[in-house]
């Protein structure tokens, strides 16, 4: 596909480029306000647990923006464990990459690991249910 950035996907959230379908949060406040707001709704949001030394994650940011693209019904959020130890804490997370898959503000699967077709299988898996 062509490689150029005037290219502006269709999105809700501000035209980042690329980046616009994954939402980043910087700040606990920022992330309870969101996580709150998500339990009203019926809409998948998948959780990618990463940080910025990790190769893996690295690894992963693309095809996690593919999925963003691919099911625009989901929500991808991205959380780094550096900048948000305790949100990491309070889901278990130990190892990054992790997903962690959320309805309603309820954890309803996990993948542990730069897994992309599993990622993928669940994804498609509970956006359904």
């Amino acid at each position: 596909m062509g490689g150029n950035m005037s290219h502006i996907l269709d999105s809700d959230e501000s035209s980042h480029g690329h980046e616009s379908r994954i939402v980043s949060f910087h700040s606990k406040g920022q992330w309870n306000t969101h996580f709150a707001a998500s339990k009203d709704s019926d809409k998948l949001m998948v959780i990618d647990f990463t940080a910025t030394w990790c190769g893996p994650c690295r690894a992963m940011e693309p095809i996690l923006r593919d999925y963003a693209d691919k099911f625009t019904d989901v929500e991808f959020v991205k959380l780094d464990v550096d900048e948000l130890p305790d949100v990491a804490r309070e889901f278990g997370v130990q190892a990054m990459p992790s997903f962690v898959f959320m309805k309603k503000g309820v954890v309803v699967d996990k993948i542990v690991g730069a897994r992309k077709d599993e990622l993928q299988k669940k994804i498609e898996k509970h956006r359904r249910s």
